[in-house]
């Protein structure tokens, strides 16, 4: 596999592995945990060959616990092209303080004895394969992950066959609860928004406020809201502001996101004071259900910001 430097586009060393026989590559040689003693020859004498993936952790961090098989899941696919290092920095605080490390989970990937990225914080397995391929090119006929398969189910219309992968996530993983707010929304996708709603109930606060279930409970609630399509056959010869209003929340709750921030904008220039400014909102309860970096919640939030100032 090559590796390159994303700073000058040149390749780097390649590591002593031989890709064409991988069954012949212990995972011992490539999942290693770090202490005081092997370091320096692990990360920093090791790195001059293969890049090493540092992996700050700490036993009471619950990110932590839900990254790391992720990355342990990588380091086996890709085979030895570069080693995970495990770092406890609750036994090894003397470490952790030499590398600066301020919360867990801090992911570092040190090539030929230099920090060259770094991120912070449990992220997505689609979004770390990403990071990595900019510095190790990825093992070739990699099957797609199950979040991969899922996602794609759902862009397919197949919320059935998403529910089921994202029910053998969560059962696997069941303190990684990402998984569940994926579960929550699948299941929603199927029309069970009941379901939907416990499952996103039941999570930790700390997870039932974040973003994501944010976004998911937003589009359970939309659903709930919009008025049904044979009320919007009984609203379609008027072109008041309920009406107006009513059809880009139907529009928001069938998907049709574009169609519904454009009759939300358009309302807004018409009647501001519509329902005391319901449509700006319910403008920003479609961005938090799209998610702040979704193409329509930027470009839409650019839109209200020039409408409003």
């Amino acid at each position: 596999m090559q590796i390159v430097d994303p700073r000058s586009g040149e390749p780097l060393a390649t590591p002593d592995t031989d890709s064409s026989n991988p069954s012949d590559i212990d995972p011992s040689n490539y999942i290693v945990d770090i202490d005081t003693s092997n370091f320096q020859q692990v990360v920093l004498e090791g790195s001059m060959n293969t890049p090493v993936l540092l992996d700050c952790w700490a036993p009471w961090c619950e990110p932590c616990k839900n990254l790391m098989p992720v990355l342990e899941k990588l380091a086996r696919e890709y085979n030895g092209a570069f080693v995970l290092a495990k770092l406890n920095i609750e036994e090894h605080q003397q470490i952790a303080a030499q590398l600066g490390i301020r919360s867990v989970p801090d992911v570092k990937l040190i090539m030929q004895g230099q920090l060259f990225d770094q991120f912070q914080g449990a992220l997505p397995e689609k979004q770390i394969r990403e990071w990595l391929s900019q510095y190790i090119q990825p093992p070739a006929n990699v099957p797609e992950s199950p979040e991969e398969q899922a996602q794609a189910a759902l862009e397919a219309g197949d919320a059935t066959t998403a529910r089921s992968i994202y029910q053998q996530l969560v059962q696997d993983n069941p303190q990684h609860y990402d998984y569940q707010v994926d579960l929550a929304n699948a299941v929603l996708a199927e029309g069970n928004a009941s379901d939907a709603r416990t499952i996103l109930d039941n999570l930790p606060p700390e997870h039932r406020d974040a973003p994501k279930a944010r976004g998911v409970r937003a589009r359970l609630e939309f659903g709930e809201e919009a008025p049904s399509h044979e009320e919007l056959t009984a609203l379609k010869s008027r072109d008041d502001s309920e009406a107006r209003f009513k059809r880009a929340l139907r529009q928001v709750a069938d998907g049709d996101y574009e169609a519904g921030l454009d009759g939300l904008l358009a309302l807004m220039k018409s009647d501001r004071s519509y329902d005391d400014d319901a449509a700006r909102k319910t403008l920003l309860r479609v961005f938090d259900a799209l998610g702040a970096d979704h193409p329509l919640t930027v470009a839409y939030r650019r839109k209200l910001f020039a409408l409003l100032y």
